[in-house]
């Protein structure tokens, strides 16, 4: 993938170009096409990438660096995450030179008056993500205009379909690897020679909160260790608006 060099634009938010335009219009570029339009349609200070810091994370945040690696990167640190994410996070930090990671946490007044006893994530784990990921996203996204995510198609259910442009309330969502598949991920992680996540040797294909996550058996779906024995797939992040 070759980076494309990115245009700042002070264009504003009134005359962007719809979600529509903008995916007929990237259906087949490459992620660092993808992220260089993004660049371009909002500029760096309207811009950000949300990054879980993941399995697979290191390979968009790879690209984005590739194009401009001064994007705000939005981590949600939940206070539900393994240690060894919080310390790849670092690690990545370092590895790629990411200039601009911002940590959000919940808000603790809310966790004090909906989450006392921090159990909210056996009872209700959708109420557990709003608090911990869906409230603390919407709060840190309020200055941007834009922002880009790393869900693919491949991943099924709700991503099957998903478009490479979208919107999101009054922003717009760039799904940069809408249509990459595990062999481009392996490519870049090779060709890269990025670290893995320290998790991923041990069986955990897909990491998010520890109590919602398991090692994933073989033959089973890379997600399938998410809120394993649950209809739930998403945290709601990426099936709620945002603005």
């Amino acid at each position: 993938m070759n980076a494309i060099a990115p245009q700042v634009s002070s264009t504003p938010v009134a005359t962007l170009p719809s979600a529509a335009e903008l995916d007929r219009a990237l259906r087949d570029a490459s992620p660092a096409e993808i992220i260089a339009a993004a660049l371009k349609t909002v500029g760096r200070e309207k811009l950000a990438l949300v990054s879980s810091f993941g399995t697979e994370s290191a390979t968009l945040l790879k690209v984005m660096t590739d194009v401009d690696p001064a994007i705000p990167v939005i981590f949600l640190d939940t206070g539900w995450l393994f240690e060894e994410t919080l310390a790849y996070r670092d690690t990545l930090i370092e590895a790629l030179g990411l200039k601009d990671v911002r940590s959000i946490r919940p808000a603790e007044e809310t966790l004090s008056r909906e989450d006392p006893d921090r159990d909210l994530w056996f009872s209700d784990p959708d109420a557990c993500c709003r608090i911990r990921k869906v409230e603390p996203l919407a709060r840190a996204l309020k200055p941007f205009d834009a922002w880009l995510n790393g869900r693919k198609r491949f991943q099924g259910h709700a991503r099957t379909d998903i478009p490479v442009v979208e919107e999101d309330g009054a922003r717009l969502k760039f799904n940069p690897f809408a249509n990459v598949s595990r062999e481009e991920l392996e490519a870049i992680f090779v060709r890269a020679k990025l670290p893995r996540h320290p998790l991923a040797a041990s069986g955990f294909l897909s990491v998010g909160c520890m109590p919602c996550t398991s090692r994933t058996a073989e033959g089973e779906d890379a997600r399938a260790g998410r809120w394993r024995g649950r209809a739930k797939t998403e945290c709601g992040i990426h099936t709620m608006k945002t603005s």
